[in-house]
């Protein structure tokens, strides 16, 4: 028989016998659950934690694309904001030369400085391009040259020395006659004078127009025109010793000068009002602006709103 330790434990409840191979067995049992129990444990907190890194790795790329797709729009937008400066930049150049062009002073500043500068730059681009359509200007002949001025002179046919209110220009049979400005034609036909076959046109603020010597006649009495608007063929009409333009400016009952208006444009625009002194320009302007202003106003109380109320 081999040998055995026994270990005898005695209470109230009397005496109990253990066997050291019992203890080992109970002990490795209990061993083995715990053992089982930390290794379940264990597993399931790598399941867990696998979970969560798996979690936090789609987080993480959803984040990186999310960062990527924000630095992308504000590659965008910075783009969009130099393009805007450039626009601006681009406005403020224009801007700055056109104020120029019709006279007024570069000004500068923010958003609100250029708005002030817009308005005024439309007033009097308004004022002036108003001026530049309803007052003669410009050649009614193209590629032409004056050849006998305003003034006295040696009738080229008589001979009489007499005083020319008009100018005449070189213009070859049939070239085109342009009205210098918008009107109503006053008269279009032959007449009784020297002048042979005539147009007259009557503009705005008072200004009248007469294109003599003409070979067709391509407008009639009472019809509007607008400036450029082809109204005639040049000839020899009348009284002359050869085909030419005879043209003539009238403001009121009195015969100006033409050869200022000939060359006046936007580019040279205070110099008629400096060469041509018989004419009340500020008294003229002055009306324009006002029907300007009122047109404007007219406007903005008409104008739909954008609002959709």
């Amino acid at each position: 028989m081999k040998n055995r330790f026994t270990v005898t434990i005695t209470d109230f409840r009397g005496a109990r016998h253990y066997s050291l191979h019992q203890i080992a067995k109970r002990f490795a049992l209990v061993l083995a659950c715990f053992l089982s129990l930390l290794l379940l444990g264990g597993a399931a907190a790598i399941y867990v934690l696998n979970h969560q890194i798996q979690e936090l790795d789609t987080m993480r790329a959803e984040k990186a694309a999310l960062a990527r797709s924000i630095e992308q729009r504000n590659e965008q937008l910075r783009e969009l904001a130099a393009q805007r400066q450039q626009k601006i930049q681009h406005l403020d150049h224009e801007l700055g030369r056109i104020e120029s062009l019709v006279g007024l002073e570069s000004g500068s500043g923010g958003a609100q400085e250029r708005e002030k500068r817009l308005a005024a730059l439309s007033q009097t681009a308004l004022v002036k391009g108003w001026m530049l359509r309803t007052i003669p200007n410009g050649w009614p002949v193209a590629d032409s040259r004056i050849t006998s001025g305003y003034g006295w002179r040696n009738h080229p046919v008589t001979g009489e020395r007499s005083f020319h209110a008009a100018v005449d220009l070189s213009a070859g049979r049939g070239t085109a006659v342009v009205a210098t400005a918008d009107g109503v034609v006053n008269f279009a036909g032959q007449h009784r004078s020297k002048l042979g076959k005539l147009i007259i046109l009557q503009h705005d603020l008072g200004f009248r127009t007469h294109y003599a010597h003409l070979s067709e006649v391509e407008v009639e009495q009472g019809e509007f025109v607008q400036e450029g608007t082809t109204i005639a063929r040049s000839g020899a009409t009348g009284r002359v010793s050869g085909p030419h333009l005879h043209y003539e400016v009238w403001h009121i009952q009195r015969k100006l000068n033409p050869e200022p208006f000939l060359e006046w444009g936007l580019r040279n625009y205070e110099e008629l009002f400096e060469r041509e002194d018989r004419v009340k320009w500020e008294s003229l302007a002055k009306g324009i602006r006002q029907r300007a202003a009122g047109l404007r106003q007219q406007l903005s109380v008409t104008a739909p709103d954008s609002s959709g109320s």
